[in-house]
């Protein structure tokens, strides 16, 4: 674990919402369809509204569960979910009684899980089978008397886009199959200015100042290649954190500022931009990062403020 000032991404800006939804009837892709005249019509819930935003939903309300089940909305193209591994969600739900909002975690970042029914709970699970990243799914289940409507987005775990070719005399970056990054650092001096390469170019918004950034990353240092952190070893989580505000080395702070969500990025960061100046053991060195920008949103609250404390109130 880097020391001292805070590592990049070491923090939850806040803790993502639980939303691991322990419902107990079965999944059915069939909401749409006519039950049979035995049982009262499901109404279908009517989402809209563009990929990375919470959806907009419209249903009858309150809203009437006659069975279990999940739509897709949007077929995802990306790659498939696969048991045990990772997956990324944005997930929205509301309170079919009123629709008043359960949780989002468009509120600040996406929440991170194993693709099982240990870490999703049985129903998301099965809902999500046979997705792929770039999916947006309804579920639609009671829990507790209490209408559910949710929201799935499916969000990649790792870099996609157009592959950069780094300018000569750099570090070199390999990737495993499941996009872990292995640095090989040239037998050079390091530069003395910040590097900032992309590698992949990713195709989604630009970062910008204050938003809060989700992403895995390596670190190495210039001087013998060794890894002094990763967020890429199994059961570890990306991380977020606000960026452009000093949260994190200047290194990172500069660096990913107007990348591309979806891209990976390589910095490399002279101890000024890094540790320099503190009691860190890479106060002398010159670290390597290669980053994965998973996510990137400006953070929101859900607070209603207390009586009294309106701007419009002198």
């Amino acid at each position: 674990m880097l020391p001292a000032r805070p590592r990049p991404l070491a923090a939850l800006v806040a803790a993502v919402a639980a939303v691991v939804l322990t419902l107990s009837g079965c999944s059915t892709d069939l909401l749409d369809e006519i039950a049979p005249t035995s049982v009262p019509t499901q109404v279908p819930v009517q989402v809209s509204g563009p990929a990375g935003e919470p959806p907009e939903l419209e249903y009858p309300q309150p809203y009437d569960v006659v069975r279990a089940g999940s739509r897709t909305i949007t077929a995802g193209t990306g790659d498939r979910l696969e048991r045990g591994g990772p997956v990324m969600l944005h997930m929205y739900a509301e309170d079919g009684r009123d629709g008043t909002v359960i949780t989002s975690t468009y509120l600040d970042a996406p929440a991170w899980y194993t693709f099982d029914a240990e870490s999703l709970g049985e129903n998301l699970y099965e809902s999500l089978r046979g997705q792929r990243v770039g999916a947006r799914v309804l579920v639609v289940e009671e829990d507790d008397g209490v209408p559910v409507v949710l929201v799935v987005d499916v969000l990649p775990t790792r870099a996609d886009g157009d592959v950069v070719e780094p300018a000569e005399g750099l570090p070199q970056v390999l990737r495993d199959p499941d996009g872990t990054p292995t640095v090989r650092v040239p037998d050079s001096d390091p530069p003395d200015q910040l590097v900032v390469q992309p590698l992949v170019r990713g195709t989604g918004p630009q970062v910008d100042v204050g938003q809060v950034v989700t992403a895995r990353y390596v670190a190495v240092r210039w001087s013998d290649g060794a890894v002094v952190d990763s967020s890429w070893q199994p059961g570890v989580a990306p991380q977020s954190t606000m960026i452009g505000i000093g949260r994190l080395v200047e290194g990172w702070d500069q660096g990913l500022l107007e990348q591309s969500v979806g891209s990976q990025v390589m910095l490399v960061v002279p101890p000024h931009l890094g540790y320099g100046g503190t009691s860190s053991e890479l106060a002398d060195e010159t670290l390597v990062y290669v980053v994965d920008i998973l996510a990137a949103r400006t953070q929101e609250t859900d607070e209603v403020p207390a009586p009294g404390d309106s701007a419009d109130e002198g």
